[in-house]
């Protein structure tokens, strides 16, 4: 008996974006009558080669993440303006959209990140998260000259300290 593994309602979401986005670019045919494989077992219906130009690679892949796209526009809609913030509300949405662009690239041996799925991903931060602003302050370095006074300073007190203390222990006296 082969062992049952579980299908995670992200990975089902994904395997049906995967055979929408096929059966939309023409990669899955569907409704094709086979033709005589019932007569001998030993043969298997061909299966197809398909030479990948770059170019085909290149424009499928433009069209798949096109439906990414949507898919995580249609996800977003459920997204109310006061909850576009809200990590715990985007995280999935925003997830998908990532794992789309990236396993169709890994899929099609395009290469990620690439300038399409970038794009992408800046659409989705200026249509959705252009408002979005950090609660926290943000900490940046001082100028140059506090800086580097900063570091100067200790690294010529080190000196004058080690001076002051073989100073103090030639005295020769005994310190109470």
């Amino acid at each position: 008996m082969a062992p049952h593994t579980q299908t995670g309602s992200g990975r089902l979401s994904r395997g049906l974006l995967l055979l929408w986005a096929l059966l939309e670019t023409g990669l899955c045919h569907v409704g094709v009558e086979a033709e005589s494989f019932g007569q001998d077992a030993r043969t298997s219906p061909p299966v197809t080669m398909f030479n990948w130009t770059a170019q085909l690679v290149e424009e499928t892949y433009a069209n798949i993440t096109q439906k990414c796209w949507e898919f995580f526009v249609d996800l977003m809609r459920n997204v109310t303006a006061s909850e576009l913030c809200e990590w715990k509300v985007i995280s999935r949405p925003y997830s998908l959209l990532q794992a789309c662009l990236e396993d169709w690239a890994d899929h099609l041996h395009y290469g990620y990140p690439n300038a399409l799925a970038e794009q992408y991903i800046f659409q989705s931060h200026h249509r959705y998260f252009h408002n979005c602003t950090l609660e926290h302050q943000v900490y940046f370095d001082p100028p140059e000259d506090v800086l580097l006074a900063m570091i100067i300073t200790p690294i010529c007190l080190i000196p004058f300290l080690v001076t002051l203390v073989i100073w103090r222990s030639k005295d020769g006296k005994a310190q109470p």
